[in-house]
């Protein structure tokens, strides 16, 4: 089988046309790009692949509040990380 490129336009008509694949791929495109925006923007298209990535970024940067966000987006694994980094004990808090 031949390597195909894909431009970013056919697959965003795709994704338009509801092709889930074209969608995470897409997701795939920004994450590698680092654009942060277009993840979000494909979060909010429904896309569980750009959540996964956004939730990967922000429990490495430890950023809770964006944790917050996707979950409320509707990825729920996101939720779940928040929940698990607000349980893990504080190295630091010896008081």
């Amino acid at each position: 089988m031949a390597n195909m490129n894909i431009d970013r336009q056919t697959l965003r008509d795709l994704a338009d046309e509801g092709n889930e694949t074209a969608l995470d791929r897409l997701a795939d495109l920004a994450d590698a790009a680092g654009d942060l925006e277009e993840l979000s923007e494909l979060l909010d298209e429904g896309s569980p692949r750009a959540g996964f990535l956004l939730t990967r970024r922000a429990v490495a940067a430890g950023d809770l509040r964006e944790l917050q966000r996707i979950s409320d987006a509707g990825y729920d694994q996101a939720g779940d990380e928040l929940e698990r980094l607000l349980k893990a004990p504080d190295d630091g808090d010896r008081g």
